[in-house]
């Protein structure tokens, strides 16, 4: 018996023992959670409860010239209940109210609401939608709403926004205005304009705000206020003209589906200022229809065939190895350098022509000859000569995928016997469109080479922060001699009945340029795989250029012709002729301020109708149409658009309620 209760008492012991060792430990645990690492538990349960979320400033617009809109931010919010956070009391009193109200501006029975709040009441939900897709003025004029008004904690109000691009002109000119994207990894893609200045100019800064987390995995906004508030970005003006870029889109677009071509561009530029007017690249569909596909103005370098000739001849000019009125034979057509044979379009040739008939005609033979003849002992003399103009270089266009130009000097990989012969005229050389357009763009302001420019100017509001002149590259690609020579050679080509451009000519409009046409996989085997690129490069007027043009059309149909007069020439004389009439070509300093001082009042005047609080139809005639448009829609009101240009008259009257109101007519003219 003693034994029995001997080893039970060391038992009691032993367990009583085990006891004091657990509460000894959990109070050391106790003391370690609440003072030793109390901050790094408070700091693990609030991350659990609390997130910081990043908010998307609102992103610069992105303007044509004239203050028109291609790419605009507009906020969208997201309106949301918390049933939770809402008296009784409250509740009965407004509910009916808000209801109404928000009847009346999504035009849906108040019955609706008043069975989304209840049973959200009901239900104790704190996160209800209520309205997607809220414009800002509607916003404003939720957040007044009976019951909202009393704010999240007493009234349940909860918002959130995203901010949404918006590209007024469409798909037209989609690929320059372009965009900027990023991934959930941050990696950012960025096209066009809207891309090359969104880190400098258009993104803004992020703000912070805090959410706290919710039944079923939703958060919702912790008080009022950000914690860091989103900066804005800045707004660009570009160097864009809405109506040439309409025309020099439809008539490319009319052209390429006349020919059933893959893909084609347009650019056009304003010649002292190197300011590009217009860009239009559509690529073919295996649907057949044509859209923004690529920048292929910028991106594509091909070979550009004979619009090279100009190059060819101003560097045999300098160095002086011919002159325009040098005699050369070609070879009835046909011009041998070793094993490969240069040929021209017209069977047994020209016979012995000028050099100035030569380029009028596009002789590839005559101009094999020029070069090959004259400078073979010493090919680098004639590389040279072209990459001191700056063909070898790209151009350092802010858009982002700038082709690379292809000019080989002797020695290098694909140098051959034969490289000279074929570089006269377009081969072994590669340029994009907007490359070879800034050279002929050089010719045509008498030999001052500018940087295409996109862009004239940085606004922060009507404030102008930056403005961005034109860039002189060379002051002089050539002799003033040369230039005016190849200028007379150039209205040759149209003016000249023998003119490979001679169809385009017209009495009462003058226009210089260049025929191309280069062919395309002419070294596969299969001739119906060889396909051409017809291109016309040139400038208009053709004795005071305003501006300089080029029409880059690849594989048309070649049963339909695929010559560059005939596919790409009357796509540019046609777009000329339209620009001429619709542009001033007088060129004076007066002007340039007037239009600067129109300018910075629409942008006041945009501005400061932005920032109103309408409850009434406001008066948006004198306006852009692309603005107009902007701020009634923001208002919830439904626009139809009748004509182009400014806004002429509005169907309902300035002042009306705007509850009134569903749907507004503009007559632009």
């Amino acid at each position: 018996m003693a034994i029995t209760e001997k080893n039970i008492m060391n038992r009691l012991y032993l367990v009583s023992g085990g006891l004091v060792v657990l509460a000894i430990a959990v109070v050391v645990k106790l003391v370690d959670i609440q003072v030793v690492r109390a901050e790094e538990y408070q700091k693990l349960a609030l991350s659990k409860t609390e997130k910081m979320f990043t908010i998307e400033p609102n992103r610069g617009n992105l303007y044509s010239e004239d203050g028109s809109l291609l790419a605009a931010s507009v906020p969208k919010y997201e309106i949301r209940f918390d049933a939770e956070t809402v008296s009784e009391e409250n509740f009965q009193k407004h509910v009916a109210a808000l209801s109404d109200s928000l009847g009346l501006l999504f035009d849906r029975p108040s019955s609706y609401y008043r069975q989304l709040f209840r049973k959200a009441k009901a239900n104790g939900n704190r996160y209800k939608l209520v309205a997607r897709n809220v414009g800002y003025l509607d916003y404003v004029r939720i957040k007044q709403f009976p019951l909202f008004n009393l704010g999240p904690y007493k009234g349940g109000f909860i918002e959130t926004h995203r901010v949404v691009r918006e590209y007024p002109l469409g798909q037209m000119a989609a690929r320059s205005i372009g965009y900027e994207r990023v991934d959930e990894n941050g990696y950012y893609t960025r096209v066009g304009m809207d891309g090359a200045f969104g880190e400098t100019y258009l993104r803004g800064k992020e703000g912070k705000r805090l959410k706290q987390r919710i039944a079923k995995g939703q958060w919702k906004p912790v008080g009022l206020d950000n914690i860091v508030e989103p900066q804005d970005g800045l707004d660009v003006v570009s160097t864009i003209d809405v109506n040439i870029q309409d025309i020099a889109h439809h008539e490319l677009l009319k052209q390429l589906e006349k020919y059933k071509a893959d893909h084609g561009c347009v650019v056009v530029m304003e010649t002292e200022t190197g300011g590009v007017k217009a860009i239009s690249n559509l690529g073919r569909t295996s649907e057949g229809k044509y859209y923004e596909k690529l920048n292929y103005a910028v991106g594509e370098s091909h070979e550009p065939g004979s619009t090279f000739k100009l190059m060819s001849l101003v560097a045999a000019l300098e160095d002086k190895v011919v002159d325009t009125s040098s005699v050369i034979d070609t070879e009835n057509g046909r011009y041998r350098i070793y094993d490969g044979v240069v040929k021209d379009s017209k069977w047994g040739g020209y016979g012995k022509i000028s050099v100035a008939k030569a380029f009028a005609l596009s002789s590839n033979t005559a101009f094999a000859k020029i070069i090959n003849e004259n400078y073979k002992e010493q090919p680098e003399k004639f590389v040279n000569r072209l990459m001191n103009m700056g063909l070898h270089e790209k151009l350092g266009l802010p858009i982002i995928g700038e082709g690379d130009p292809v000019i080989r000097y002797p020695g290098d990989k694909g140098w051959s016997g034969i490289s000279l012969g074929w570089m006269s005229h377009g081969y072994e050389v590669s340029l994009t469109p907007m490359q070879t357009l800034a050279y002929y763009n050089a010719i045509a302001n008498d030999g001052v080479f500018v940087k295409p420019r996109l862009i004239t100017e940085v606004r922060e509001g009507s404030k102008v922060v930056k403005k961005f002149d034109k860039q002189v590259v060379n002051s002089s690609i050539c002799s003033k001699e040369t230039v005016k020579k190849v200028q007379q050679l150039l209205k040759d080509v149209v003016e000249k009945d023998y003119g490979t451009g001679h169809k385009l000519y017209s009495k009462n409009f003058s226009m210089a340029g260049k025929t191309g046409t280069a062919q395309k996989n002419y070294v596969a085997k299969d001739p119906d795989k060889l396909a051409y690129i017809s291109t016309f490069a040139g400038y208009f007027p053709a004795d005071n250029p305003k501006y300089s043009c080029i029409v880059i059309i690849h594989e048309p149909d070649k049963k339909e012709g695929y010559y560059g007069a005939d596919v790409s020439g009357p796509v540019f004389k046609s777009m000329a002729q339209k620009i001429h009439a619709i542009s001033p070509m007088v060129d004076e300093v007066e002007e340039k301020e007037i239009i600067d001082e129109e300018l910075n009042k629409k942008y006041q005047a945009y501005y400061a109708e932005v920032q109103k609080k309408h409850s009434t139809v406001p008066n948006v005639k004198g306006m852009s149409g692309m603005d107009a448009v902007a701020i009634l829609e923001n208002l919830g009101i439904e626009v139809e658009v009748k004509g182009n240009g400014k806004v002429k008259n509005q169907s309902v009257n300035q002042g009306t309620n705007l509850k009134e109101v569903k749907k507004i007519v503009l007559e632009l003219s």
